[in-house]
């Protein structure tokens, strides 16, 4: 759990509402940022469509991670999910691999089974079998990189004498995202748990439920792993950020409604108030914070890189 206790991430902007695009170069140059400001990790967003007219444009989140562990040297590489049913698994278990190797063991997979159909439609892939796929791709993943050679049939998949190397330079860290029961279940089996925009309350409700689906399973909930990503706006005073971050969110994120995910769970208001909600945070148990700072602008990450973080980890 060391790679993940009190730690830090920062979300990134590879996806921007039209007409703007991605820009790739300030990408990287905001992750090279992000490194030498001392954040743990970065995180990217994964999506092939969002959106219809007007869409909302995304750079590829792998491809981008690749470029980002070609220009640093002790950052983690995150997705934030990756929407794991969307790929072809054998393929996408030889990406994965090279990425890792590349990044040097720096990869942390967030995995979700997908909620936008029309993606699900415009692959080609079943979206009411989004799950059993799922599942199926995780172990498709698992066996390729840990197993010399792979014999399994996965329709249409058909593993016989597979051999994937090179190999991952470690296995990576995988965290399931999700809401739902069955969803839950999954994290406690595969890992862990990324979460999106959950209070503490929320949190902590949904962490019970993990760690209990482990134990039933005969697995140690100790050696489960979590992160909560959450939207952060500093400024001289709650009333100064509050109606301006309410109306980003209202603007550009979704919320499932079967969900505890909110908006309510922003954390907004001076250092002093951000610090004793991100504690709150961490008083019932979550081990990384991802933060996801208003409208990504580089004067909130160094705010929270500067005065917010060393506060968390007792260094101030």
């Amino acid at each position: 759990m060391t790679i993940f206790s009190n730690t830090f991430g920062i979300a990134m902007r590879n996806f921007t509402t039209y007409p703007e695009m991605p820009d790739p170069q300030g990408l990287i140059a905001y992750a090279v940022k992000a490194e030498a400001l001392g954040f743990d990790s970065v995180w990217v967003w994964d999506h092939i469509f969002l959106g219809v007219d007007p869409p909302f444009p995304v750079i590829d989140s792998l491809t981008l991670l690749t470029a980002i562990a070609a220009r640093t040297t002790r950052i983690r590489l995150g997705t934030g999910v990756l929407v794991l049913p969307l790929r072809n698994p054998v393929v996408l278990a030889k990406e994965l691999s090279s990425l890792d190797l590349i990044a040097a063991g720096r990869l942390l997979l967030g995995m979700a089974s997908g909620w936008y159909k029309r993606e699900f439609d415009a692959v080609g892939v079943p979206f009411s079998e989004r799950g059993r796929i799922m599942d199926r791709n995780l172990e498709i993943l698992r066996r390729l990189w840990t197993e010399d050679q792979v014999n399994g049939e996965y329709p249409p998949h058909r593993l016989r004498g597979s051999n994937m190397s090179p190999k991952p330079a470690r296995l990576p860290t995988m965290l399931i995202g999700g809401y739902v029961d069955r969803v839950l279940k999954r994290a406690a089996l595969n890992g862990g748990w990324l979460t999106y925009f959950y209070t503490p309350e929320g949190f902590a409700g949904s962490w019970a439920k993990v760690c209990r689906f482990a134990a039933e399973a005969g697995k140690d909930p100790a050696r489960l792993l979590n992160a909560n990503q959450l939207p952060i706006y500093v400024g001289s005073s709650r009333d100064a950020v509050e109606a301006p971050m309410m109306e980003w969110l209202g603007q550009e994120w979704d919320y499932a409604a079967w969900s505890l995910s909110t908006k309510q769970a922003a954390i907004i208001g001076t250092v002093d108030e951000c610090v004793a909600q991100l504690r709150a945070q961490l008083a019932v148990g979550v081990q990384k914070l991802i933060l996801i700072p208003y409208r990504y602008r580089p004067d909130q990450v160094e705010i929270i890189a500067r005065e917010i973080i060393p506060r968390l980890r007792g260094e101030q």
